[in-house]
């Protein structure tokens, strides 16, 4: 899921098929009573061939999704909340240090308020093992500002890395990060039911952005200088951090009047 490169420096990987924001997204849906808990498991597990929940209160073999999301709810389960930490920047982590450890580990989480517990995925192929642990529920998100920071990030980074010339650099991500401001325009996944269209489109933006920065970051492409080096990883950093609080705040508990 992680992409790496010289620094040190982490990104949660291709978020598109994340799936801490499926399981957020669609047990939010549940909770609201928008699908039932076999929709919202089937749901979050996708194309995946299986996932299992280790550490439930009172189950002390791994559970599958259905058996997973009825516990949880019955635990007293009201909101889940989309946790994308990587060092330096913890979004949607309130502790404590031994789930915020994990979860910056794998770069995602998923954090349920009522019982106060994170789950952390673990990649295993096409399979993903959740791991329980106490967590603390995150402070809301404020999407608009979000949402906001996103769209002046896009601006940024499109005038950036013009200066910088990236049709000199791999083809693929040349022409992805060229069509940079057209990201979001009326394409995206949907959420789950009960999110907002804005919410929907701005967390498509997000994942599209994070998917672009990953793959560019992966790639010195031809930057001849290192301070040019640096110029476009720091504009891709900015844009990916952008991209990270904004997809937080779109899959935050949709809000009902």
């Amino acid at each position: 899921m992680d992409g790496v490169w010289s620094g040190g420096e982490r990104l949660a990987g291709v978020l598109t098929t994340s799936a801490s924001v499926r399981f957020t997204v669609w047990t939010n849906a549940m909770l609201t009573g928008a699908c039932d808990p076999d929709t919202a498991a089937s749901k979050i597990l996708g194309d995946d061939v299986g996932h299992h929940v280790s550490g439930l209160a009172g189950h002390p073999e791994p559970a599958t999704l259905p058996v997973a999301l009825n516990l949880l709810r019955a635990a007293g389960t009201t909101q889940a909340h989309l946790a994308l930490p990587v060092p330096g920047d913890p979004i949607g982590l309130a502790g404590p240090p031994s789930f915020n450890e994990a979860a910056l580990e794998t770069g995602e989480a998923v954090v349920l308020t009522g019982p106060e517990l994170g789950l952390v995925p673990s990649y295993v192929g096409p399979a993903v093992q959740w791991s329980v642990l106490p967590a603390a529920s995150p402070a809301p998100a404020d999407f608009g500002e979000a949402d906001r920071g996103l769209r002046l990030a896009l601006i940024d980074a499109a005038e950036s890395l013009a200066a910088l010339d990236v049709a000199r650099w791999n083809p693929e991500v040349a022409d992805a990060l060229i069509d940079i401001r057209k990201i979001g325009r009326g394409r995206g996944d949907d959420l789950a039911p009960g999110y907002e269209p804005r919410a929907v489109k701005t967390a498509a933006t997000a994942r599209r952005c994070l998917a672009i920065a990953d793959a560019a970051l992966a790639d010195d492409g031809s930057a001849v200088t290192g301070a040019e080096a640096d110029a476009r990883r720091r504009a891709l950093l900015d844009l990916a951090a952008a991209a990270r609080r904004a997809l937080v705040a779109a899959c935050a508990p949709p809000v009902h009047a």
